[in-house]
């Protein structure tokens, strides 16, 4: 029996992990949907305008599922020089208006989505046509 019940709980708690964390990179994406509409909504009320960052949406921006505030950067404030735009493969920007990610699980990122740090990094690209895993983009 007890050999039984040892087969099954190192069966579950495996799929068990694989739900919370595809539940968590869920969240996310729809947290960062959520965001993005409130920076819209901010737009529609300054004349076009992107807040200079989260606080100035007047709404409570939650954190994402690890406990870290979501990134975001004002591309067009921050000026063409700043480096620290997210980039795909090829090192190109995947936006243009503003980049809003979260670091994801191991709360580590770099510019590049093909740097192992930036993998499971949850993005926003293509000026908001995708949101995802950077590993997906």
């Amino acid at each position: 029996m007890l050999v039984i019940a040892t087969l099954l709980v190192s069966v579950a708690v495996p799929a068990y992990d694989i739900f919370v964390d595809r539940a968590k990179v869920s969240k996310s994406i729809g947290d960062i949907g959520w965001i993005s509409v409130e920076i819209g909504k901010y737009q529609l009320r300054n004349n076009n305008a992107l807040p200079a960052n989260l606080t100035d949406l007047d709404v409570a921006v939650p954190v994402d599922p690890w406990g870290r505030p979501y990134a975001y950067t004002n591309i067009a404030a921050a000026g063409s020089g700043f480096g620290d735009f997210r980039k795909d493969k090829n090192l190109n920007p995947l936006n243009t208006d503003y980049d809003l990610y979260s670091f994801g699980e191991d709360g580590d990122s770099s510019g590049p989505l093909n740097a192992a740090a930036s993998r499971d990094d949850i993005v926003r690209a293509n000026n908001g046509a995708f949101i995802g895993l950077g590993e997906d983009y």
